[in-house]
């Protein structure tokens, strides 16, 4: 089941969603309950690269009306980010103490190997002890697996190194594997006004949508399809469903829409501002982080990206010297590059001007 509901008032939108849902199948009033929304970077949701704090905060009171006492936020932001920052700069800290909720930076969290087919991989003991992880990511492109949504932004329950050490195993198995280590209560997508085109924001679309179920690989398929992309084409989700973690959506799949008069006319498409690059970039296990700081450089500088030659990214580069330009810290070996884990876009830029 998929609920999908249109409005403006944003609070108001979420618990009418999870009041039309399923959850109550899953949900207990004891239950000790974690969110988990996406604040990779520290930046306002309106941006389109962070969930909205009204999407929480609707949560919240669904949750409260629900019975539930035991009430957590939980995350980490992208390497090289702050979760503190986040918490403020994201509306965070208004809404822990406004209900009195707990903020949990996982930066900080002791964490557990876990074992499933050829991977190994370190989780936070917060995010496998809780008895209901609510994962509240936010509908956008990604520069690397074109879509983000519930199962990638499992990311944020994992130690950073891990994050790094995801890259040089390709991304979209150990996306897959996680979701198939830490069990997802619910999904409550923020289609408020997601970046259709880049993960860090910065292009926000208007969709004034909300969209939850119980199954993140169903949701994700669903959600990927409303960007323009067949479930197929994210490798991720493909690995997913051999993996057993769910099934597509379908028109099996019950799916309920509220408040239809709201719904946008014209319906959006990812725009991947990365396509146009890829005949300039050579990439070999780069870090979200360090490949979109590239991408948005490239974006900012144009036309004229084109004159710069190869320019290589990636863990795949430490200690080799090639000749082109390199960006990264894991490139400075090469006679010209940008260092940085990850570099700001805006050193990038001046390093290629």
């Amino acid at each position: 089941m998929i609920v999908v509901n249109y409005g403006k008032d944003i609070v108001k939108s979420v618990y009418d969603t999870l009041s039309a849902s399923d959850i109550g199948m899953y949900l207990k009033a004891d239950h000790a309950v974690s969110i988990k929304p996406n604040l990779v970077v520290s930046r306002p949701a309106s941006d389109g690269a962070t969930t909205h704090p009204e999407v929480v905060e609707g949560i919240i009171l669904f949750l409260k009306d629900f019975g539930v006492e035991k009430i957590k936020i939980m995350e980490s932001s992208w390497v090289g980010d702050s979760t503190k920052s986040a918490w403020k700069n994201c509306g965070y800290e208004e809404l822990s103490r406004k209900y009195n909720i707990q903020l949990i930076d996982l930066k900080y969290d002791n964490y557990t190997i876990l074992y499933h087919g050829k991977y190994e991989i370190e989780v936070c003991n917060e995010a496998l002890e809780t008895d209901f992880l609510i994962d509240v990511p936010v509908l956008k492109a990604h520069c690397q697996t074109r879509l983000t949504c519930c199962m990638k932004n499992l990311k944020g329950c994992i130690p950073d190194r891990e994050k790094r050490r995801f890259h040089s195993l390709g991304l979209h198995g150990p996306i897959a594997t996680l979701n198939a280590l830490i069990k997802v209560g619910y999904c409550v997508v923020d289609s408020i006004c997601g970046d259709l085109s880049f993960e860090e924001g910065g292009n926000p679309v208007e969709s004034g949508r909300i969209i939850a179920g119980r199954n993140p690989l169903t949701v994700d398929s669903y959600c990927a399809e409303l960007i323009g992309y067949r479930p197929d084409e994210i490798e991720y989700l493909s690995y997913g469903k051999s993996l057993g973690i769910g099934e597509y959506y379908s028109d099996k799949t019950k799916l309920v829409e509220l408040n239809l008069q709201n719904k946008p006319v014209r319906e959006m498409r990812a725009r991947h501002k990365s396509n146009k690059y890829r005949g300039l970039i050579e990439e070999d296990a780069a870090c979200s982080a360090c490949y979109s700081s590239l991408i948005y450089a490239l974006h900012r500088i144009g036309r004229k990206a084109s004159e710069f030659g190869k320019i290589y990214i990636g863990q795949g580069f430490k200690g080799k010297c090639i000749e082109g330009i390199g960006i990264g810290s894991c490139t400075k070996g090469f006679a010209k590059c940008v260092v940085g884990c990850p570099p700001k876009a805006t050193d990038i830029i001046e390093a290629l001007k």
